[in-house]
């Protein structure tokens, strides 16, 4: 008998380690990606390596396998740009390179297809080229939103997935070096360790952290496969999606997409901490990552029984994007989907804050031209030159303003 009470108790010891393992809280993985140990995680730093580790202790913690070249790990190494329209090109036992690790694991459940499931982790470290923060004394960049935030739903993922809908397998990537370009998702794609020709469609997950008032939520890659569109409205109960058809975008889904593999991609926008110091764990919502979460995890389920699904190019929006020679030093709101051009930020010292164009202004009216969307300013953008003055309009609560702006 004391040995049957024993066997019982040793059962429910193990039971109870292994269900321990598997409740870290979104929380705890966004606040700790997002810490300041980690000194913003730039790709090749040591705070990018402390993530690694952490991410792939997650993995194995949940049971998934290792799929990487090393493991879990993918190791890529580069040599950053020189001047910013080069492209970037990946090397090895070169002077001057840096090197980024991917975190990859595998959800067998001995299906014919793959599903991806993605989020970069690295960032901006102290800044560098891609931070928009101006003071000259240096600040850690922790990223929370982008994309600790991210990282943290496709954990959770991790977890509801296991031993549910399973026509599928499931591959989750952690991607290193986006903030340099989409390095790590790009390397994966010309040096996959799993056949392409297998994987499903691709599930991304960038900046998702900031879920606002009006539950505004975008999903890019809405026009890469024909079902995505019905099965996105029937599971919508909570927010107010913003659905953008083209597969190219300035995130990981993209070199996907460019494999001629469907994607979908999901954002909550951008917010005045967008690549500065002020991204920090205690500014996400939480309870809106969980509500993605679960939706990502219904759209899924609902996709489950589908088979493999069709692929469709769509017309790449940033081929059609004019070039400029000046800048009015705005930040749109990609999230607004109405008419005009929102602006969600205004830079200090740039023409725009000069002329007095505030954050929360439309955009309506450009030298006498008709602003409907955001294509629509910058076609009239790129017709400006240095010297220039143009009168601008925007409608600011519910009154336009009339303003003029020097280039």
């Amino acid at each position: 008998m004391r040995n049957i009470l024993f066997l019982l108790f040793l059962s429910l010891v193990i039971s109870c380690k292994q269900e321990n393992k598997q409740k870290v809280s979104i929380e705890s993985d966004a606040n700790f990606l997002a810490s300041d140990a980690l000194e913003g995680r730039q790709t090749g730093t040591d705070g990018e390596k402390k993530a690694v580790e952490y991410i792939q202790k997650r993995f194995k913690d949940l049971g998934l396998e290792g799929k990487g070249t090393d493991g879990f790990l993918q190791a890529f190494s580069f040599k950053p740009k020189t001047h910013p329209h080069e492209e970037i090109k990946f090397t090895e036992n070169a002077d001057g390179t840096i090197t980024g690790t991917n975190v990859v694991g595998y959800l067998d459940n001995k299906a014919e297809n793959t599903i991806v499931i993605g989020a970069h982790f690295d960032h901006l470290g102290y800044g560098g080229d891609g931070s928009l923060y101006r003071d000259s004394i240096k600040a850690i960049h922790n990223g929370a939103d982008d994309n600790a935030s991210g990282v943290a739903v496709m954990l959770n993922l991790i977890e509801k997935l296991k031993g549910n809908h399973k026509n599928n397998n499931y591959l989750f990537m952690a991607f290193s070096g986006e903030e340099m370009g989409l390095l790590g998702s790009n390397y994966f794609v010309k040096n996959p360790t799993i056949d392409l020709k297998k994987v499903n469609y691709m599930i991304n997950m960038d900046m998702v952290g900031r879920l606002k008032q009006d539950s505004a939520l975008a999903v890019y890659g809405t026009g890469t496969s024909p079902i995505f569109k019905q099965v996105l409205k029937s599971h919508n109960d909570n927010f107010k999606l913003i659905q953008k058809e083209s597969g190219i975008g300035p995130s990981d889904h993209t070199s996907f997409y460019l494999a001629d593999i469907p994607v979908l991609h999901f954002f909550t926008g951008q917010h005045e901490d967008y690549h500065k110091p002020g991204d920090d764990a205690d500014k996400l919502n939480y309870k809106g990552m969980r509500t993605i979460g679960s939706y990502i995890y219904n759209i899924i389920g609902d996709l489950n029984d589908n088979g493999k699904l069709a692929f469709r190019t769509t017309k790449n929006e940033s081929e059609e994007t004019p070039r400029y020679k000046v800048s009015m030093g705005v930040v749109p709101d990609y999230m607004y989907d109405g008419k005009g051009m929102k602006i969600d930020g205004v830079s200090e010292g740039k023409p725009a804050k000069k002329a007095g164009v505030k954050k929360g202004d439309v955009l309506v009216k450009f030298d006498g031209e008709k602003i409907t969307d955001m294509m629509g300013y910058m076609k009239a953008l790129a017709k400006t030159k240095e010297g220039d003055k143009k009168t601008i309009v925007v409608n600011r609560n519910g009154k336009e303003v009339s303003l003029t702006i020097e280039f």
